[in-house]
């Protein structure tokens, strides 16, 4: 096993048996997302390529009690601009297009909350696995008062459909796993004590089913994707990470308060 840390938060790589495990950590915040947290996300691809024959990527919140909660609100502290929360939501979407881009199955074992980045990280899994006790949502339109790039609305609107995944943003309410294996969004919903019993057994079907196969129903499902034509969204995310709303939602979160808006 090999483990990055730097500053907080860490990810953690197991590999066995052809199959890569990836761990999402960050003690005592719901292993929600540093900046190294998201680097090392974003190289996942490249350590791929260094290892032979590798049939499939787990990733999973460690701990048992989340998946992760969004980014750990204390990195947002230094954005002054606008150009600080548009270079963050770019490092956030090159995390999103390396998870996408990925060659084998990928999948989310889901335990507790995906929320913000963390359901955007799920969104991009091909298989997600959950607990009765997850929830998916990003209710960032109460919290902080940013914004998510088109990529991911876009991946949230094929996975959860266009009235669902709009009705949970514009509402900030978050999805029970029971509803979102309803939408089409979780695959299945397994207790705790026995979803990784359940996982050893998708992971078996998947290593004895042919790789090319596989391999290539990702890439056509890529291609397609890839047929929607690109929407700006730099503007949309320069209005709210520069507003005085977001720079008082940070605040609030921190404080523990409801934020006061003002819609500047």
């Amino acid at each position: 096993m090999s483990t990055i840390t730097r500053d907080e938060g860490s990810v953690t790589i197991t590999t066995a048996d052809n199959i890569v495990v990836v761990g999402l950590r960050n003690p005592g915040r719901l292993n929600a997302f540093t900046w190294n947290m998201y680097d090392h996300l974003a190289a996942l691809p490249e350590y791929l390529i260094t290892q032979d024959d590798v049939r499939a990527v787990v990733i999973r919140g460690e701990g048992g009690t989340a998946f992760a909660a969004g980014t750990d609100i204390n990195q947002f502290t230094a954005f002054a601009t606008g150009e600080h929360g548009v270079a963050y939501e770019h490092r956030v979407g090159a995390v999103f297009e390396a998870l996408t881009n990925i060659k084998v199955p990928t999948i989310a074992l889901v335990e507790g909350p995906a929320v913000g980045a963390g359901l955007a990280v799920a969104a991009a899994c091909d298989i997600v696995l959950a607990t009765p006790e997850s929830v998916f949502g990003a209710p960032i339109a109460r919290t902080l008062g940013n914004c998510m790039p088109a990529p991911v609305i876009a991946r949230l609107q094929k996975r959860l459909g266009i009235n669902r995944t709009m009705a949970i943003l514009l509402t900030a309410t978050m999805l029970s796993a029971e509803d979102a294996q309803t939408a089409g969004f979780v695959h299945q919903v397994y207790p705790a004590d026995a979803i990784d019993g359940e996982l050893r057994r998708l992971l078996k079907r998947i290593s004895t089913s042919a790789p090319l196969t596989l391999a290539s129903i990702k890439e056509i499902s890529r291609r397609i994707e890839r047929a929607t034509p690109d929407v700006p969204s730099d503007d949309l995310l320069h209005l709210c990470y520069g507003s005085a709303d977001f720079q008082e939602g940070v605040r609030a979160f921190l404080e523990h308060r409801h934020p006061v808006w003002k819609g500047q």
